[in-house]
């Protein structure tokens, strides 16, 4: 491959993160000279450069190196709010679930003013996400108010100034919340995390709805996530999840759900690892 192109691709990759070649050039610990000279294609970057250039500049090394780039029509990955809403509340209203219609009640308090954050410009309204947790609930057949109901309400304690007492809903819901919230953990605590999944693991709510929670999250990650925290969150899943799974293939009503999910989330993770 032509230097150049090389070259070019790190000089687009920089100045899309906002960087002068003498700031990249400190965060990689080399010369503005060498940085100069990369992009002008009189040289490439030693190999030892590579991990590190690929880190700061959110490039990765195919995207660096292939051949044959590609130009792809970027379009949101999911935006329709209002839709879900309407949908959610009337499935809702047709059931008879009041803790659903309650959680659908605070949700534009909880969430309304906080944003999806998209890497490209498609950032959209925060209440997306847990109204999409909701749908897929409804779309496996789930029609339970609690697994609903939890599905609004899983981020309101972690991303929103609740508490779980202050949810309308019932005990069951609230203590699932309480669960998957990672604000209620001890961060300082060497081994937070695998306390936290140990105890969402006691709980099958919990654990059904951080399965849900985590497989609309690596739907969206190339929308949000930079490579490194990519690379991060498909090394948690693969680590935690199945045991969540596992939980979950022991509630007989939940099964087509089990399958499902797992199906899902093992389909995305092993197209994420190939990738990264």
């Amino acid at each position: 491959m032509k230097d150049a192109l090389i070259g070019s691709r790190i000089k687009a990759a920089r100045q899309a993160k906002g960087y002068s070649q003498e700031a990249l050039a400190e965060k990689l610990e080399v010369s503005f000279q060498a940085v100069s000279s990369w992009e002008t294609g009189k040289s490439k970057p030693d190999p030892d450069h590579l991990p590190q250039l690929s880190r700061v500049l959110d490039l990765s090394l195919d995207a660096l190196f292939a051949e044959k780039t590609y130009s792809w029509e970027l379009k949101p990955v999911n935006s329709d709010y209002s839709h879900m809403y309407t949908f959610v509340k009337g499935r809702a209203q047709l059931l008879g679930l009041p803790q659903t219609l309650a959680v659908l009640s605070e949700l534009r308090t909880a969430h309304g003013g906080q944003k999806r954050r998209s890497r490209y410009g498609f950032d959209t309204t925060y209440m997306v996400h847990p109204l999409t947790l909701a749908c897929h609930a409804l779309a496996m057949g789930l029609r339970d108010d609690d697994v609903l109901a939890a599905a609004l309400a899983h981020d309101m304690v972690e991303d929103a100034p609740l508490q779980p007492e202050d949810l309308p809903v019932g005990e069951r819901v609230r203590n699932a919340v309480r669960l998957v919230s990672k604000n209620l953990y001890d961060h300082s605590v060497p081994d937070w995390e695998n306390r936290y999944y140990e105890s969402i693991r006691q709980d099958p709510l919990a654990c059904l709805i951080k399965c849900l929670d985590r497989v609309n999250n690596l739907a969206g990650m190339a929308d949000a996530f930079s490579w490194e925290k990519m690379a991060k969150y498909t090394k948690e899943t693969d680590q935690y999840y199945p045991a969540l799974l596992a939980e979950l293939k022991k509630v007989p009503e939940w099964n087509n759900a089990w399958w499902l999910l797992r199906y899902q989330m093992i389909t995305m993770l092993e197209a994420f690892k190939r990738l990264l």
